[in-house]
């Protein structure tokens, strides 16, 4: 909004033109979406406390999760408002990258909303079935496969950057819908399944969100793209506002969710971060990194299928303690903070780690 108003009267006045830098919207996104958490944190724990919209704890996690009941949830809400208002102010609207992300994070974080509701009002601590989730999510993925397939970047759009390769990218044709509604899926469920301890979750998206933001800044600038071999989009460069912005959002909400937690983001946040993730690699053509960017998700995603197929095939033995990933850890004798604070350690590992492949080519 601020980009479309005040950019154009540059000519007026002179420090208008900082408006058509991304670096200088992308540092006031961060620094607004903070404040809007800051500002606003406490008083919406408040609300959800007089609302007694709280954290129902299931009976099969372990036992020191027991306290956690009753703690104020659903405060995904408030991220989602505070990257969807600075995002507002410093996103060039036009951009159809940013459309695609807003219609993301209203389709997600409803999904969300309806699943916490069922959760809490309902009496149903597992919420929604992962069947209606699932259907939900894949019809988000196909949708927008579909869109990209047809109206996408021109010679592009089923294309995407390989790691470790120089001067090749792979074409998915055809299939590239299928492929979205897989990374969207994938990354949603990803982030949801990883949110299980206090910061744990929000802390990593705040280092992918970085490492993508980054990404998104170079796939936008053509001597960067053309120096580093990746798929230049003249309107990828955008995706970095946005991006700080949900950065911004998960440092403010850090503040009030690490550990002992005043307030969960619950499914609402989860969802539709997990999503807006997914949905950012895909439109600057950086799907496949998300393995690494996203390392410690894909670990635990995959703790969970492991322990189920071992379950299955083994007559009832476990192969973790209990998945999620972290969850064995805590049955280990870990405290939470430190689980969460070491899993970030291996975060930030698996960002430098992605990073550096834009090199090692």
């Amino acid at each position: 909004m601020l980009y479309l108003l005040l950019y154009p009267l540059k000519d007026i006045f002179g420090p208008f033109r900082l408006f058509g830098y991304i670096t200088f919207r992308s540092a006031y996104a961060v620094v607004v979406a903070i404040l809007i958490i800051l500002i606003f944190g406490q008083k919406f724990i408040n609300f959800l406390n007089r609302k007694t919209i709280k954290q129902r704890i299931r009976d099969e996690v372990p036992s020191t999760h027991q306290k956690k009941e009753g703690t104020p949830s659903m405060g995904g809400i408030l991220i989602l408002l505070s990257i969807m208002i600075s995002s507002l102010l410093f996103c060039d609207l036009t951009n159809k990258n940013i459309q695609i992300l807003f219609t993301a994070i209203i389709w997600f974080g409803l999904l969300g909303i309806w699943d916490d509701y069922i959760k809490i009002y309902k009496n149903k601590p597992r919420g929604l079935t992962i069947k209606t989730k699932l259907i939900f999510q894949i019809v988000y993925g196909i949708g927008l496969g579909l869109f990209l397939y047809f109206w996408g970047p021109a010679g592009l759009s089923t294309k995407t950057n390989l790691i470790f390769v120089k001067n090749y990218v792979i074409n998915f044709g055809i299939i590239y819908p299928a492929f979205v509604a897989f990374v969207v899926v994938g990354s949603s469920n990803g982030v949801n399944l990883t949110d299980g301890l206090d910061g744990l979750a929000i802390g990593l998206i705040g280092i992918c969100t970085l490492a993508y933001a980054a990404l998104a800044y170079a796939a936008g600038h053509a001597i960067i793209s053309r120096y580093l071999n990746i798929i230049f989009l003249k309107d990828g460069g955008e995706v970095t506002v946005f991006l700080a912005s949900v950065l911004g959002a998960s440092l403010g909400f850090l503040w009030f969710n690490t550990y002992p937690a005043q307030v969960f983001m619950g499914d609402t946040g989860a969802l539709s971060l997990g999503a807006v993730i997914g949905i950012s690699a895909i439109l600057i053509k950086h799907e496949i990194i998300l393995v690494l960017v996203g390392g410690v998700f894909v670990i635990e995603a995959l703790s969970v299928l492991l322990q189920i197929i071992y379950f299955r095939r083994t007559g009832g033995k476990r192969l973790f303690r209990m998945a999620p990933l972290h969850h064995h850890f805590e049955l280990k004798g870990l405290t939470e903070p430190k689980i969460v604070v070491r899993f970030w350690i291996v975060g930030i590992i698996f960002l430098m780690f992605a990073l550096s492949t834009l090199k090692i080519r």
